[in-house]
């Protein structure tokens, strides 16, 4: 298992590495095609599009990669044809919903009136890639799985440069054939994923399968799903409605809406696609870290997963610290590849403590989620992000602090999230909190 982990997460974290490089480049093209405000209508639509697509995925490639891993091979053919007529019904019924839904919501009305049925597609497509993803995920082929990553950033790469050198077009037809790259991004990645789950299939019937009840089934996912959907929910409703808060609080402050939008767009097409990009490494560790916790909580070998443990904290700050230093000390030239003399720069230092406890954070989720506790994720994202939103609007709308208010409050949220996941992993592991971080530091781990 060990050789497996390794190669897994090597696999993993180089796709990551070219994948962030070039989400780097597609942000750039994004931010000298559209334009200062183009931008920022651009990124105020795509957490409304993440919302869209955490619902359907329903969390299916956590949930089934978590029921792979725990049960033997002779129950996966069963297993997966439950849950492939499973989510063909869901994805009937979200269609159905969507159709109802999408004219009622207001954020469209300031784009192109294609775009809602447009997001439509989406549906279908994210939902049976889902499958295929958990999969591949639960039986631990991760070079499939970092093919599928890279394709995702290099095909929306190469579909934007295309768009956009060939042709010029108005802003809001420019914004919504940015939009479509997304859309057909994620039609390759699902043709190549699905493919190769109709083989693997293939080869299941081939070999002695036993069989498990359609109920069995259904309630070994949505153990999962649900709980882990629900905490994806909200961090996707949070993340949609944070620029409309930042908004919002930036008015209060007496800075005018379409200045409002145009320095939310440099904070999240800017600064967060700086500092966000070391995060392909945590990224890579969640993903093969929920199968390998939870088989081995599972088999109750709880010793290896605090070993494990130790050493992914330790890692994660060997590379946290250097990163969070290059962005405090050259953040003027990070963020002149987007604008010149852009408050990005600044914006880039304040985050600093957001950044360095995100990457801590994400391979701590994958922990929860292995050990069953996902209601408390959740538990812990509500406190921190209510605390955090909470002061986000009142520092930001002091004018004296405006952006800076609102930074404050994310480097609080942060910093309350990652103490509450330690101590509740510490706790079921049932060791000290404190006893880990000093054998670190005197090289026990390693």
């Amino acid at each position: 298992m060990k050789n497996t982990f390794v190669v897994g997460t090597f696999l993993l974290i180089i796709a990551a590495f070219l994948g962030e490089c070039l989400e780097f480049l597609i942000n750039m093209v994004l931010a000298r095609e559209l334009g200062e405000k183009g931008l920022g209508l651009y990124m105020s639509i795509l957490p409304t599009i993440v919302f869209l697509v955490v619902i359907a995925s329903m969390e299916l490639p956590i949930s089934i990669s978590k029921a792979v891993a725990e049960k033997e091979k002779a129950y996966h053919k069963s297993l997966l044809h439950h849950t492939i007529r499973f989510t063909t019904a869901f994805i009937v019924a979200c269609l159905a919903a969507a159709f109802i839904v999408f004219p009622l919501i207001p954020v469209f009305d300031k784009y192109h009136p294609a775009l809602p049925y447009l997001l439509l597609t989406l549906i279908p497509i994210i939902a049976l890639s889902s499958i295929a993803r958990g999969y591949f995920m639960g039986t631990q082929h991760m070079g499939k799985i970092a093919i599928a990553n890279f394709l995702r950033r290099a095909v929306q790469l190469v579909l934007l440069i295309a768009v956009f050198k060939l042709f010029h077009f108005q802003a809001d037809i420019a914004i919504l054939l940015s939009l479509c790259t997304l859309i057909g991004t994620e039609l390759v990645v699902f043709l190549y994923l699905f493919v190769l789950f109709l083989k693997e299939l293939k080869q299941l019937k081939q070999k002695p399968s036993l069989p498990m009840k359609k109920a069995s089934v259904l309630q070994t996912l949505l153990a999962v799903s649900l709980p882990t959907t629900g905490l994806r929910i909200f961090h996707a409703a949070s993340f949609a409605v944070k620029p409309f808060l930042i908004k919002a609080a930036l008015m209060n402050a007496g800075v005018v809406e379409e200045q409002a939008t145009i320095q939310y767009g440099k904070l999240a097409g800017v600064a967060f696609t700086i500092g966000f990009f070391p995060a392909f490494i945590a990224h890579s560790l969640l993903i093969i870290l929920i199968p390998t916790v939870s088989e081995a909580y599972a088999k109750k070998q709880v010793s290896s997963l605090s070993t494990l443990l130790n050493k992914i904290m330790a890692g994660t700050f060997l590379y946290a610290v250097p990163a969070v230093g290059i962005f405090y000390f050259f953040s003027n030239e990070l963020t002149s590849l987007f604008f010149e003399k852009s408050p990005a720069a600044v914006y880039l230092q304040l985050l600093a403590p957001y950044f360095f406890f995100h990457f801590f954070v994400i391979p701590m989720q994958a922990f929860l989620i292995g050990l069953g506790l996902v209601k408390d994720a959740f538990l812990h994202s509500i406190w921190s992000t209510t605390v955090s939103f909470v002061l986000m609007y009142v520092l930001g709308s002091i004018p004296q602090l405006q952006m800076d208010g609102i930074i404050i409050g994310m480097n609080t949220g942060i910093v309350i999230l990652t103490l509450m996941h330690y101590v509740t992993i510490r706790k079921r592991m049932e060791e000290p909190v404190g006893l880990r971080f000093q054998e670190i530091y005197n090289g026990k781990t390693f």
